[in-house]
């Protein structure tokens, strides 16, 4: 870490939210303090790690905002004494990294070490998939129907006689389900469809 760290802290709790910055200034981090996801949003930074107190399943409510802004950033969680379960769940959603509150400055330089070092592998990665679920979710149940059948190599008429309609009904459901999805070519939806663990 030669260069400043921008690390960006969500946390409601204002003392803990000053705990944080105050031991945290003059080691080269630099902290953006946020009260919450909502004054996140509306500055959202370029650069720089997320800290975030691990509450009301917010790891996986900032994984919806980056998707939607097509930017990723890396993702670090604290809470007291955090159950097993919960730092699993947090890492599930996205959360790259899971802290003990309250914890040292070594301990959150090591976290961001990590983050650093999974930003361009895990970013482009939980990107891609994150934006190609969003794209996928956009689509009716038929429409994903279609898309599976599609993905397995099926013709329309094949398609049809395995979801039981018309191959011109197959036909309307393709064209919508490429026209939602954004994507020109059907070998395009279905790159999407993988990415998103739709198929395989």
């Amino acid at each position: 870490m030669n260069t400043p760290i921008n690390l960006i802290l969500v946390d409601s709790d204002f003392r803990r939210r000053a705990a944080i910055s105050h031991f945290l200034s003059g080691t080269g981090i630099h902290v953006e303090p946020f009260e919450d996801l909502d004054e996140l949003v509306m500055r959202w930074p370029r650069d720089g790690v997320i800290l975030v107190h691990d509450h009301e399943n917010v790891v996986t409510r900032i994984i919806e905002r980056m998707t939607e802004a097509g930017h990723w950033l890396p993702i670090v969680t604290y809470s007291e004494a955090p159950c097993t379960n919960r730092v699993v769940q947090a890492v599930l959603a996205g959360a790259i990294d899971y802290l003990n509150w309250p914890f040292s400055e070594t301990e959150v330089k090591q976290a961001l070490v990590v983050a650093e070092e999974s930003l361009d592998t895990m970013s482009s990665v939980r990107l891609r998939e994150a934006m190609a679920r969003s794209r996928v979710q956009k689509l009716t149940k038929r429409e994903r129907e279609v898309l599976v059948g599609v993905a397995d190599g099926l013709s329309n008429r094949m398609i049809g006689e395995r979801l039981a309609i018309s191959p011109r009904t197959v036909e309307i459901h393709r064209a919508n389900m490429l026209n939602k999805m954004g994507a020109n070519h059907t070998s395009e939806a279905i790159r999407i469809a993988i990415e998103a663990s739709l198929v395989n």
